[in-house]
Parts: structure tokens; sequence; C-alpha cells
């Protein structure tokens, strides 16, 4: 007959349920959840990283003053000194609650309140604006993270190229690994973390917000001073009585100077120089070559690609010189013409060396800046107040000051709460995430006490800063102090 006995059961740590986020996850102590966020201790769960307070009173290189309970020393906090952000505090989610943190302070004699909290984006991606030259990729072109599509190439600007990155469709709307790799660069990106990217029919580049670009191996020094036109209005009268001609050159507007109106109000001399492109107006040119890496952020390697023969009835003689050069000054090159009008490499005058170094020298440290953009939804904002379409009017008319980990955020016209935040701005890892996937990032609401009460906020929820700091929150006691003026100390 078998044994029936019933063998033991090996005693397993019991798993707690976290809310913190729609995953939901089961947790066993002394582990982590999904997000790598919170924490089983002790059968409580707990914020990984402690609640951050932007403390100005730190002097750079000084040692940050430890606000937790045992070292706290009971002195009344200056409010002006001090910000509670919402690095660390922990969400509202499942939104029926208040915001971890709801802060009374004392300004100028007044009575404020701020909400802080750290909000779950599902509506939300970057703006990446890249100081280059460089022709990365055409307008609308796909940009990959390890192979998969997470944005594209959007409008130009002045001496930058710029990316759209993230967005609902790419996180949600997709794969799962889009949505995976989605998340994961965006995270990195805002995290001041260094992320590859590869764009269709474009360039590789490396982004990484505060540094210089680097587009295909090659590490960017500098953006452009101008247009080839602008450059011309800048430095033509420096110029003039050095050289016969000067051609900069510009994936935009190239720029001639003896028919620039720069150079007419001088008194330059007709050279009889002919450009290929389309003349917009006299001295500018559009499309003299296509974009590129080469020279003025075209695919031209050598710049008398895009000129005409010269015309002698029109100025040009033997012996004319000509400087050619980038916006960059980058590039650079001295000619003069034949006895055949053909122009001819020569040795560049001292003169002339000096004037390209001083385009260069004009031209500002080539730098990738990474802008965060996301839409508040009502849910997190049921977290600050039990009418959510009244805050959203308090920040429209400028009565609620947003925020992101202590940064201002600027906050778009129109209906709902769409802000964006330079990331460079914030605190050390301020981003995390949820493997919905969604990004979740902080978030502060300050206003007058007396508004928020007429908004209908958790009055019953407001604590002043030093209880803050003694007693910690929901999620733990943990507090770290930065500066926000001078970094992490």
């Amino acid at each position: 007959m078998a044994d029936q006995t019933k063998k033991p059961r090996h005693n397993r740590p019991e798993k707690i349920r976290c809310d913190a986020c729609p995953v939901m996850c089961y947790i066993a102590e002394g582990r982590i959840g999904a997000c790598d966020r919170y924490a089983n201790e002790g059968g409580k769960i707990i914020r990984c990283d402690p609640l951050t307070i932007l403390d100005r009173r730190i002097e750079a290189g000084g040692e940050v003053r430890p606000f937790l309970k045992s070292d706290w020393d009971g002195q009344t906090i200056g409010a002006q000194d001090v910000f509670v952000s919402g690095v660390g505090a922990g969400t509202t989610y499942p939104d029926y609650k208040p915001a971890p943190f709801i802060v009374s302070r004392e300004v100028d004699g007044a009575d404020f309140v701020t909400v802080v909290t750290e909000a779950i984006y599902s509506y939300c991606g970057v703006k990446v604006k890249i100081d280059t030259d460089r022709h990365l990729g055409a307008e609308a072109a796909t940009v990959r993270s390890m192979g998969e599509a997470i944005g594209h190439v959007t409008t130009g600007e002045y001496g930058s190229q710029m990316l759209s990155l993230g967005g609902v469709d790419h996180l949600t709307g997709g794969s799962k690994p889009e949505g995976r790799v989605t998340c994961d660069t965006l995270l990195r990106l805002c995290n001041r973390e260094a992320v590859e990217l590869e764009i269709d029919g474009g360039a590789r580049v490396i982004v990484q917000a505060g540094k210089a670009p680097i587009v295909d191996n090659v590490r960017e020094e500098r953006m452009r001073v101008g247009c080839g036109s602008a450059t011309i209005g800048m430095f033509a009268s420096q110029w003039q009585g050095l050289v016969d001609e000067v051609v900069v050159v510009d994936d935009h507007i190239t720029g001639v100077v003896s028919e620039h109106q720069a150079g007419k109000v001088l008194g330059w001399a007709d050279t009889g120089i002919r450009i290929k492109g389309r003349r917009s107006t006299p001295g500018r040119y559009f499309q003299v070559a296509k974009p590129g890496l080469g020279w003025g952020g075209t695919d031209i390697e050598d710049p008398l690609g895009i000129l005409n023969p010269w015309l002698g009835n029109k100025g040009a003689r033997p012996r004319l010189s000509l400087l050619m050069v980038s916006t960059t000054g980058e590039h650079s090159g001295y000619y003069v013409l034949d006895e055949d009008l053909v122009p001819q490499p020569a040795p560049m005058p001292e003169a002339l060396i000096s004037s390209v170094e001083l385009i260069a020298e004009n031209c500002e440290p080539a730098l990738c800046t990474v802008m965060f953009m996301a839409g508040a939804g009502g849910s997190l904002r049921a977290g600050v107040t039990q009418n959510p379409v009244r805050l959203t009017r308090s920040v429209q008319a400028l009565k609620t000051r947003v925020t992101c980990g202590g940064a201002p955020a600027y906050v778009w016209p129109g209906g709902g709460i769409t802000l964006m935040v330079d990331v460079t701005k914030m605190p050390d890892g301020s981003f995390g995430y949820v493997p919905t996937p969604a990004l979740v990032a902080p978030l502060e609401f300050t206003l007058k006490r007396e508004d928020y009460r007429a908004l209908g906020g958790y009055d019953a929820a407001v604590r002043s800063v030093a209880d803050i700091l003694e007693h910690g929150g929901e999620y733990g006691q943990g507090i770290r102090a930065i500066n926000p003026d001078e970094g992490e100390t």
C-alpha cells in the first residue's frame, strides 16, 4: 500500500503585492519588483531610492547633511532654501489617494503648498537637439535603437538637427520588443546616459545629454556660427582688402560676398563668379549640393564642385583670389584664378588664416540637448485634488507652478498639462520605469495654500518640511540632500 503521508512543505517567503503601478508585482522579502524601484523590506513595500531634498545651503564640495530622524537637530528648516522634490517620493497610483507628500512651506510670509509625486507617464517621449551641421537623415526618417523603431527625424533648426523619440505609439502601439526598447532608450537618455541611434538612410549617432554628439564615429566639436549668408554679414568687413572673393559653403544658404548686400554696402567689386544651385536673393544660394557630412553639412569634399565657369566680362581675371570656407571654419581653402580663369589651390595668407580661426572661435560647442516631454493625465491629477480639472485650469492660469525634480518645466498652452523639461537640470537618477512600459518621473505642483484649498485639495494631508524630514513617508524614511545649482555633492 502506498504511503499516504504528506510531505512537509518548504517554508517559502511570503510575497506581498505592490500597488505602485499597474503591473501589481508580488514581491518576496528582500527582493525588488520588476521596475527596480520598489522592494519588500520586513513585509512592507519601500522605495529603493531615497526622497530627494534640494538644499541650496550645501556648499559646493561640502558634505550632505543627512536629513534622517536620527541625525536631524530639530531646528527650523528655511523653506526658501529647501525644496522637497518628487525624486524617490513614490507614486499616487492607483490614484484614489493623495500624493505621497503634500508639503507646507512659508515663502516671503505666504503659506505655499508643494504637491510631490512620481508620475507614471504612458504618454511621454523626448525631443533631442543635436548641434551639428552634419546631415543625420531625411526629415521623417525612422530613428532606431537596437534595431527597433523608436522615433523619427523632425524639422531641422538653426545649426541643429532634431529628433522626436518615444511617444505612446512606440511604447504601446507596436510590438513588445519595440515598446521595451523604446522605454529603455528613453530611460537612458533622460538619465543622461549615452545611447547609440541609427537613422534609416542616414547616420549613426551617439547622443548623451550635455555632451557632444558623435556622428559616424566622429566627435562633433562645434555648431555653425550661422548660415552662409549670416557668416558673410558678420565677417565681410574683416575680409575686405585681404581677398577678392569669399564663398561660405552651407547646406541651407551658401553666401557669396561680392553679390551679398553686406559686400555691396562695403563697395565690393564684382568678380564674375557663378554658383550652382538656386539663387534666392543676391549673394544667397539654396541647394548648391545635397545634404551630407562634408563642407557645411553638404555632401561635397571639393568645394570647387559648386562653381560654374567664371565670367571674364563680369569681373573675373587671372590672379583673382578666392577664399572658400564652411560655416564652422572646419573646412577652408584658398585659390587663385589662372590664365584660363580656373581656380588653383594656393597657400593661404596668414591674415586669412586668422579670419577662419575667428569663425571657429565664434561657434558654440556642439552639445546634445534632451528635453523630456509628457502629458500629466487626469488620473495623477487626482492625487492633487478631488476635482482634477481645477488643477489644469490653475496651471494654465499660472497660479500653480510645475517643476520636475525641482527643475522648471515649460507647460504648453491649450488643454491638459503637457510639459517639457531639460533633463540636465534634474537630479541624478530622476527617471525610472514600469514594465507596462512607461517612464516614471518626478513631478511637483506649487501654489498658495488658499488656492490649494479652493482646488478641492487634500488639505488634511498637508505636512511641514520638518515633519517630513523627521518621519519620512509611506515608502520609507531614506532622504538625500543635494545642491541643485552645483549637482549632487
